[in-house]
C-alpha cells in the first residue's frame, strides 16, 4: 500500500498523547500527584492529540465534510475513531482544569480519559486488522502493537516530563517506559515473523480470474500509470524495504530503552527528551512500514507496473 504521511503522523502523534495520558492517570492513582506535572502533561497530551488532528485533514478529500465520517458508527471503526478522539481531548481538557484547580474529581475525570484513551487505541488499530484481506494487517499483533508503541512512547515522555516537574516519579515512569518498550520491541519481532511466513490466499489466477496453474503475466495492459498504480504501490526498492526494520526496532525500541536508563540514572532532561525524540523518529518509519508492507489483492494484477 502506498502510505499517507498525514496518516502516519495522525496515528504516531495521536498514539504518544494517549499514553502520556494514561502514564499521568497511572501516576495519579498510585498516590503520587503532583499538580504542575499532571497540568503539563495533560496540555503536552492535548497538543500531540490536537497536531494529530490537524494531520488527519491533509488526507480527506473534502475537509469541510470531515463531520459526516462519523455518521456510521453502527459499522465502521474509522466512525467510531472519530468520536472516540474528541470524547479523549475533552475529557483530558477536563482533568487538567480539574487538576489545576483542585477539584476532588480529577481523578475520576482522569479515568474517564485513560478509558477514552484505551477506546481511541482499539478504534485506531481496528480500522486496519479488521481489513481481512490485507493479512499483513489482519492480525491481533496490529491491536497489541497500536496500545504498546504508543504507551510506551507516551511513558518515555512522561518521563521526561517527571525529569522537569516530578523528580519523584522519575525513576518510576522510566522503569514503565523500559518495559513497555521492550514489550513492544518483542510484539513487534513476533509481527515482523509473522507477516514475512504469512500464506497469502490471493494468487495471480484468482486476481484476472484464470484458473490455470501456469499463468505469466508479461503486461499490466497499459503504459501510463493510473490510480490503482498510484494509490496502491509505496514505490520504495525491495533493499529498502529490507533495511526499515532494523531501522525502526533500533530507533524505536532499542536506542529509547538505552536513552531512558541513562537519563533516569542522571535525572537528565535533555536525555530523556531526546530518547522520546528518538523513539517518536522510529515510530514514524515503522508506521510507514506497517501501512506500506501490506500487499492489496489488486497489486497482483498490476505487478508488472510496479
Amino acid at each position: 500500500m502506498r502510505p499517507a504521511f498525514s496518516v502516519v503522523f495522525l496515528t504516531t502523534l495521536i498514539g504518544a498523547g494517549q499514553g502520556l495520558l494514561i502514564a499521568l492517570f497511572a501516576a495519579h492513582a498510585l498516590g503520587a500527584p503532583s499538580r504542575t506535572f499532571i497540568v503539563a502533561g495533560a496540555t503536552v497530551a492535548l497538543v500531540l492529540a490536537g497536531l494529530g488532528l490537524f494531520a488527519s485533514f491533509f488526507h480527506l478529500g473534502r475537509p469541510e465534510r470531515a463531520w459526516r465520517s462519523a455518521a456510521m458508527w453502527r459499522t465502521s471503526w474509522l466512525s467510531r475513531e472519530v468520536i472516540a478522539l474528541p470524547l479523549f481531548m475533552a475529557a483530558t481538557a477536563a482533568y487538567a482544569a480539574a487538576t489545576f484547580t483542585g477539584s476532588a474529581g480529577a481523578l475520576l475525570l482522569g479515568a474517564f480519559a485513560a478509558v477514552a484513551g484505551l477506546a481511541l487505541f482499539y478504534c485506531t488499530a481496528m480500522i486496519y486488522a479488521c481489513v481481512k484481506f490485507l493479512q499483513e494487517w489482519a492480525s491481533p499483533y496490529t491491536i497489541a502493537n497500536f496500545f504498546l508503541m504508543g504507551t510506551a512512547s507516551g511513558f518515555t515522555l512522561a518521563a521526561a516530563l517527571a525529569g522537569r516537574f516530578a523528580p519523584g516519579l522519575l525513576l518510576a515512569l522510566a522503569g514503565a517506559s523500559i518495559a513497555l518498550t521492550a514489550i513492544a520491541f518483542f510484539t513487534r519481532l513476533a509481527s515482523l515473523e509473522r507477516n514475512a511466513n504469512i500464506r497469502h490466499k490471493s494468487t495471480l489466477q484468482t486476481a484476472i480470474g484464470v484458473n490455470h496453474p501456469r499463468v505469466r503475466q508479461i503486461s499490466q495492459g497499459f503504459t501510463g500509470s493510473s490510480f490503482n498504480t498510484i494509490e496502491f504501490f509505496h514505490g520504495a526498492s525491495p533493499g529498502m524495504m529490507a533495511r526499515l526494520p532494523s531501522a525502526f526496532l533500533t530507533l524505536a525500541f532499542i536506542g529509547p530503552m538505552i536513552l531512558v536508563g541513562v537519563g533516569a540514572a542522571a535525572q537528565s532532561f535533555g536525555i530523556l527528551a531526546l530518547a522520546f525524540a528518538l523513539q517518536y523518529a522510529g515510530l514514524v518509519i515503522e508506521r510507514w512500514f506497517f501501512l506500506a508492507q501490506a500487499n492489496h489483492p489488486q497489486n497482483l494484477y498490476y505487478q508488472r507496473g510496479a
